[in-house]
């Protein structure tokens, strides 16, 4: 009789042990739904930023490009001098909008979520640019680096800087 009460108290005890496992199991598969679906949205938040900023940049407009930067974000062009916070941003748009008028698709390569307050996105953008001074329109293809940052809710700009694919 004592050998059959310690093994119905071993199977219950090995019953309570996989059933805190798997309970363990759905916590931890739970944990990492969550943390998946938390980058999937900031994914869809950022392309959402960079698609503005798509925008902005093909209606030639400042007012839309100023609130994708975030309050201290610089804007490294090539070939150009470094333009940070808000009034030289503004000055260096106001330049680019006055020399061209671009016309671009971006393609998103990647983005990669440091944490919930920063990431990086590469690009690539393709089309064309009417330099003004000429009256000539002529390809454009760049490669693109953002640094974004969460700023009051909003993924922003911090830091954009391209190159010339070729």
């Amino acid at each position: 009789m004592k050998k059959i009460f310690i093994a119905v108290q071993f199977i219950f005890l090995l019953s309570a042990c996989t059933g805190k496992k798997e309970n363990n199991s759905t916590a931890i598969n739970q944990s990492t739904e969550k943390k998946t679906t938390m980058k999937s949205d900031i994914k869809k938040n950022i392309e959402e930023t960079l698609y503005a900023y798509e925008n902005a940049l093909n209606a030639s407009s400042t007012e839309q490009v100023l609130p994708l930067y975030t309050k201290n974000g610089i804007f490294m062009p090539q070939g150009a001098p470094s333009a940070a916070g808000q009034e030289q941003l503004k000055g260096a748009y106001d330049f680019v909008f006055k020399m061209l008028q671009l016309n671009v698709k971006f393609r998103i390569d990647e983005i990669t979520v440091i944490n919930e307050n920063y990431a990086i996105a590469r690009t690539m953008s393709q089309g064309t640019q009417l330099i003004h001074a000429e009256n000539k329109t002529t390809p454009e293809e760049n490669r693109e680096l953002f640094v974004m940052e969460r700023e009051d809710g909003k993924w922003k700009i911090a830091r954009y800087m391209f190159n010339k694919a070729k």
